[in-house]
């Protein structure tokens, strides 16, 4: 491919300065302070009192604009922090440093020392006694009048987006307070941080398509991680009572504004707790998290009001059919009606369909999207639920909730499964369904059965879809917004 007469003019300048003897990539510029601290420590002082201070500072950074007016010049520089302004005379710089100057380029990064004043219009700005390029960009940034804006190049290309849009960089600072935030709240619980394999011989932990491999050495084929449960679960079984991970998974499914095949996902267990305390914790470390990153529980997500003050809704997946998706009692019941009434929605459903399924099914289409408020549903049927543990009178159903928030799911939680029996029989109706439809789910991890019949205390467990938090905590609306690097297409 071709370099276009601009590029090839941008890189000439790169060989004028390298042949004029100037280090286009040195690496001995001690920076002393960042922008925002020079704006915390001298921005509230008045030029008067700036005239006085001998203090130097010393910042560097990416030239962002530059405002040439032949003898002097204003140069906006931009750091992790933020930008300043840098004010450049020849006659203080001298002469050749001046004009080695004027070769420069917005993009370039460079060295500035010098003392601050503020200018007629009242910007604090440093007045350069010594300037260094620090490095010399060969592409030209973005038009900066119009920033970056096409959404392709920003997701394919984040580091353009990172320096020409602000929001974005407090947006991924924001994510990393949130999972800090998160962490902080289970660590002084007592939880356990752990790491589990990424890689494992069985795809277990959840129902989804997993991404398949082949490890030469042990000429095995393994399976990218869909969820970290049951290898959480071994380690509550060997004692650790508490334990948490933050981590990715890997599914391969759709892709969509709420969808990536590789996500970030904290999942965690308590031993001696049951759902419902799982429920209150979940309330209360959202709300610590919002107030931290926020400073408030109540938000805006797309323009609608979110209020996260706890308590919230807990509603049946049953009540919630007919509470929220105006459904008649009858499809509770009666099979036949609830297979008639998902027909009616367009949903495909199989003759092999249990009614629990058919009933999530609908509450999936119909009631879902209208959750927007923070609630929890409960009580998923057990043939859709295949480690929670049944619920005491009624064992159609299972002690687990889902928690939505502005039509989507954000938390899954239940008391967990610890009858190793009753798992068994799950697992292997789970395989029946593998091998029937073909699919790579729901093999028979006996190496977690096993471990299972040592005995698992009462425990309960969760895992929360981190993405899917940090685009509400920071008005995203989509996925793609709050991953640094989201899947794409190749392009064509």
């Amino acid at each position: 491919m071709e370099e276009s007469d601009f590029l090839k003019q941008w890189k000439e300048k790169a060989r004028t300065l390298r042949e004029s003897g100037v280090d286009l990539f040195p690496n001995n510029f001690q920076v002393g302070t960042t922008s925002a601290e020079i704006q915390a420590r001298y921005g509230e002082q008045p030029a008067e009192a700036l005239e006085g201070l001998q203090d130097r500072v010393m910042c560097a950074g990416r030239i962002m604009a530059i405002r040439n007016f032949g003898r002097a010049a204003f140069v906006h520089l931009q750091d992790r922090k933020g930008r300043i302004q840098i004010y450049l005379r020849n006659d203080i710089l001298g002469e050749e440093t001046f004009n080695m100057f004027k070769v420069l380029d917005v993009g370039d990064f460079m060295g500035v020392h010098g003392r601050l004043f503020r200018t007629k219009t009242g910007e604090l700005t440093i007045e350069a006694s010594s300037i260094q390029l620090l490095t010399k960009s060969y592409r030209p940034l973005p038009e900066k009048w119009h920033g970056l804006t096409d959404v392709e190049t920003r997701y394919r290309q984040r580091y353009l987006d990172l320096i020409m849009n602000p929001a974005v960089k407090e947006t991924f600072y924001k994510r990393s307070e949130i999972i800090q935030a998160m962490k902080s709240f289970l660590l002084q619980r007592d939880f356990l941080e752990v790491e589990t394999p990424m890689m494992q011989p069985i795809p277990g932990g959840a129902t989804a398509r997993p991404f398949k491999t082949h490890h030469n050495t042990l000429a095995m084929d393994l399976y990218m991680r869909i969820a970290p449960e049951l290898y959480l679960k071994r380690l509550v079984i060997g004692g650790i009572e508490r334990v948490f991970e933050l981590n990715r998974n890997f599914r391969n499914e759709g892709v969509s504004t709420q969808h990536n095949p590789e996500f970030t996902m904290l999942e965690f267990y308590q031993s001696y707790s049951t759902y419902e305390d799982l429920m209150t914790l979940t309330e209360e470390m959202m709300g610590e998290v919002a107030r931290t990153v926020c400073g408030s529980s109540h938000i805006t997500y797309q323009g609608n009001a979110l209020d996260l003050t706890p308590p919230w809704p807990r509603v049946t997946l049953k009540d919630a059919l007919l509470q929220y998706g105006g459904m008649d009692a009858s499809i509770l019941s009666d099979q036949g009606a609830a297979c008639q009434l998902a027909k009616k929605f367009g949903l495909e459903v199989h003759n092999d369909e249990t009614h629990g399924s058919i009933l999530v099914q609908l509450f999936e289409a119909v009631v879902e999207p209208k959750l927007m408020q923070p609630t929890f549903i409960t009580e998923y049927p057990v043939e859709v639920s295949p480690l929670a543990r049944r619920k005491g009178a009624d064992q159609t159903v299972t002690e687990r909730f889902e928690l939505f928030i502005m039509g989507r799911e954000i938390a899954n939680g239940f008391s967990e499964l610890n009858d190793p029996e009753d798992q068994r029989r799950r697992f292997y109706e789970q395989a029946a369904k593998r091998d029937a439809t073909g699919e790579e789910t729901g093999l028979v991890d006996e190496d977690f059965l096993a471990a299972l019949e040592h005995g698992m205390p009462p425990t309960a467990g969760e895992g929360i879809g981190v993405d899917r938090l940090v685009m509400l905590l920071t008005d995203a609306p989509s996925i793609r917004d709050v991953i640094f690097f989201p899947q794409m297409r190749e392009r064509a």
